[in-house]
């Protein structure tokens, strides 16, 4: 019988096979679009990968490796900026619903002008329903390791472990590293010190690079739970890429000849960085023999901050328009696969939950999904009454179209940032984004997109389909007002509710 050494302790592949849940992994990056990739994820009409500039500059390999491994999304939605997005993956329930409609800052409320006056800036509380706590359910040893963002200094959903997580690793308030440098101690030592990350203090005053000492801690933390017999749940989360853009000197020489800014090499680098880490984990589990046994979902938070370019024009996730902070796609859409760690059509797990082989699913999901999947991947039952927003996505994962999944996807963000005080609106083919206009309520806008016919975002067509854009905005304030949506305010603090009189009268 082949023996594995697990932290010092001899583990059985036999002891292993017979593990009765999978092992999951999370692995969430930073920052990251859908186009900070060499592997694509744009196709064609016929559904067919489809290579574009951005994909021939960067290198990621290990995604690659996964996306064959697995299947790959063409379009997978997150929220626009990045704790919103998080507290749905932990939830499985929409930002408007939720109420953390925006990023959370960890010292003071970043409530802006005309923001909603009791948006959930505290983020998750001790008593809901996350995820790891679901999972905990099931006999998972939940482990968090990277950056948090749930909460600001002081709530409940500042620590991991409040949610949840029976291990935190480096995960607190803060939304952005104070240094990727071991030499820096991370913030601590040089850098910013409001944003120094937490808990890894041996790798003070060392070359370790950051991306690199969580995934060592990662890999560790697996060890722990094959020693302990115990199924997994890791929810690996970067601070690459987020801003400081320094550079990961592993990977420079890749990118050190070219005419692009030393900013956007920077960037270039800590993608490489992050995706180095994928494949170092991913050959840890095979090293265990426990690949097998373990399913990974890969995805970013937020579309890209790619330094390339202007915000709201076709640059950082170009052929996409826009970028983080923006109702464009470029600001929505991200990267996600899902894969088995080593595909085996013999594998209990594999059997009962298959996943399609380098494949492409041209049906969209969302980041409320991976709640109930993950729930019914493991047997947790959620309560009757518990309002989820997110839908099961096994049909999709297997490689099949799923008709009863659905084909509306809500993004309300009714705050200031590169795209301001908006609601999106899709549905099958067509787009709505509606303009709240909080400095003349008055005057409120909305716009439409084919995505089929027009997936760049290029020709606003409302003027043509006015009873296609009626119809959508009046879905949308129903949807807003079943989630129990907050909304922007005007000069004396009253909710600028969503109107389709005005858009009537237009016509």
């Amino acid at each position: 019988m082949r023996k594995v050494i697990v932290s010092g302790l001899l583990a059985s592949s036999a002891c292993l096979a017979a593990q009765e849940k999978p092992n999951i992994i999370v692995f969430l990056v930073d920052d990251m679009g859908v186009m900070d990739t060499s592997c694509p994820f744009l196709t064609d009409a016929a559904g067919n990968p489809q290579k574009h500039p951005l994909n021939e500059w960067y290198r990621t390999p290990n995604m690659e490796r996964l996306a064959a491994q697995g299947i790959r999304f063409s379009t997978f939605y997150a929220n626009s900026v990045s704790s919103p997005t998080r507290a749905s993956i932990m939830t499985g329930r929409n930002s408007a619903r939720h109420h953390t409609t925006n990023w959370i800052n960890s010292e003071s409320n970043n409530r802006d002008n005309y923001g909603p006056y009791k948006w959930n800036w505290k983020g998750l509380k001790k008593d809901d329903i996350t995820l790891p706590r679901l999972l905990a359910t099931q006999g998972y040893k939940t482990i968090h390791v990277g950056k948090a963002h749930f909460g600001c200094i002081g709530s409940e959903g500042e620590f991991p472990e409040n949610i949840g997580f029976e291990v935190n690793i480096a995960g607190s308030s803060i939304g952005q590293p104070g240094s990727y440098y071991g030499e820096n101690g991370y913030g601590w030592i040089k850098g910013n010190k409001s944003r120094a990350v937490p808990g890894l203090e041996k790798y003070h005053g060392t070359p370790t690079f950051l991306t690199e000492a969580l995934t060592i801690e990662a890999n560790a933390q697996i060890d722990t739970a094959v020693a302990q017999k115990r199924p997994f749940f890791l929810y690996m989360a970067h601070y690459a890429v987020h801003q400081p853009f320094e550079k990961d000197n592993r990977f420079w020489s890749h990118y050190a000849n070219s005419v692009k800014s030393n900013a956007a090499k920077s960037y270039a680098t800590l993608i490489e960085g992050m995706d180095k880490s994928l494949g170092d984990i991913m050959n840890h589990l095979q090293e265990l023999g426990i690949a097998e046994n373990t399913l990974i979902f890969f995805l970013g938070d937020n579309g890209s901050d790619a330094p390339l370019g202007p915000a709201r024009t076709y640059s950082s996730s170009a052929p996409l328009r826009g970028k983080k902070g923006s109702e464009f796609e470029g600001g929505m859409r991200v990267p996600f696969i899902a894969a088995w760690g080593k595909p085996d059509s013999g594998n209990k797990f594999q059997k009962s939950f298959p996943i399609a082989e380098n494949a492409i699913q041209t049906q969209f999901g969302t980041v409320m999904d991976i709640y109930p999947t993950l729930a019914l991947l493991t047997g947790a039952r959620i309560p009757v009454t518990y309002s989820l927003d997110g839908q099961d996505l096994t049909t999709l994962l297997s490689g099949k179209e799923d008709r009863f999944h659905t084909s509306t996807f809500l993004m309300h963000f009714p705050h200031r940032h590169r795209g301001s005080y908006f609601t999106v609106y899709r549905k099958g083919d067509w787009k709505l984004i509606y303009y709240y206009n909080p400095e003349h309520p008055e005057r409120p806008d909305c716009v439409l997109y084919n995505l089929k016919e027009d997936p760049e975002e290029r020709q606003e067509v409302s003027e043509q389909h006015p009873q296609k854009t009626l119809e959508l905005l009046n879905e949308m304030i129903i949807a807003l007002k079943v989630q129990g949506a907050q909304y922007p305010v005007d000069f004396e603090g009253n909710p600028i509710l969503p109107d389709s009189k005005h858009w009537k009268t237009k016509q």
